[in-house]
């Protein structure tokens, strides 16, 4: 028996890195998952597409869809849940995974590239989260995990310089310190209804197969990533268990429970050699 048997998951931004390995790990554990992502096929150069990851679940004998909605766009991402539900039921697990960043210095920021980053990291997942509620709380269970990062928190950051500082917790650290505060209060508000509603972060940069430019500096500095397994691990434990309005960070969490940290595919415990040591929030 797995930990989300019979339950559906939505993850978005699934078609590659952290997203596709949540819904990986969550699909071991027995959820119907529905992945969705910007666009269907390739995109640029980046690694990875919705339909190579259904295929790579349902190869794996799990069940998976997929929905395409382009979370920028108000219009295109306002029936996503309801679409989603066409495929396993109503969902049970929305992890809001996707996320939009345009890095500039904040007094170089334009209007449009705040309007996006808002809208992408902040309305959308505030959307998604309002079009699964009714549905779970009928159900009278459910679970809504937001991912933020290291960028939300207030100074010192511990970058490298304060241009690289600015740069990141700029705008884009904004959306995510917006995104958390309003995690807690609607945690607060739908507890009482069996819904559990969190927010996670990596402790480091997280090593995923998108994220090439990531594996030279994991070679240099090995204390500065992340193996993907432990996102999905903390992940599974955000969206299976009773936590509250967490603003947690993943490995922080993992010890705080206890919890090992397994493939993807559920079936191997990572030891502490393939682990990375506990680390000062830097993603």
């Amino acid at each position: 028996m797995g930990a989300l048997d019979g339950r559906v998951a939505l993850v978005t931004g699934a078609s590659r890195g952290i997203g596709r390995a949540i819904a990986r790990r969550f699909a071991a554990e027995g959820a119907a998952v529905v992945l969705s992502a910007s666009r269907s096929g390739p995109h640029g150069r980046r690694i990875g597409t919705l339909e190579e990851a259904v295929a790579e679940f349902r190869a794996a004998g799990c069940r998976a869809d997929a929905v395409v909605a382009d979370l920028a766009d108000e219009s295109a991402r306002s029936d996503l849940v309801a679409r989603a539900s066409q495929a396993f039921g109503p969902i049970d697990v929305l992890v809001n995974n996707a996320a939009g960043a345009r890095m500039r210095l904040p007094s170089e920021t334009t209007a449009a590239e705040r309007r996006f980053m808002f809208e992408v990291n902040v309305n959308a997942p505030v959307d998604l989260a309002q079009q699964a509620l009714p549905a779970m709380k009928q159900a009278g269970r459910g679970w809504i995990l937001n991912l933020t990062g290291a960028a939300s928190r207030q100074s010192p950051v511990p970058y490298r310089d304060t241009r690289e500082s600015a740069l990141i917790i700029g705008a884009y650290g904004a959306t995510k310190a917006a995104l958390e505060r309003y995690t807690e209060a609607l945690a607060h508000e739908v507890a009482p209804f069996g819904i559990f509603v969190n927010a996670l972060a990596p402790v480091a940069i997280v090593l995923t197969q998108s994220a090439e430019y990531v594996r030279d500096i994991a070679r240099k500095h090995p204390d500065m990533a992340e193996p993907v397994e432990v996102m999905a691990e903390a992940a599974l434990e955000l969206c299976t268990n009773r936590h509250v309005a967490r603003i947690a960070f993943s490995r922080a969490l993992l010890h705080a429970v206890a919890r090992d940290v397994r493939s993807l595919d559920g079936g191997t415990v990572l030891g502490d050699a393939e682990l990375p040591a506990d680390l000062e929030a830097t993603a």
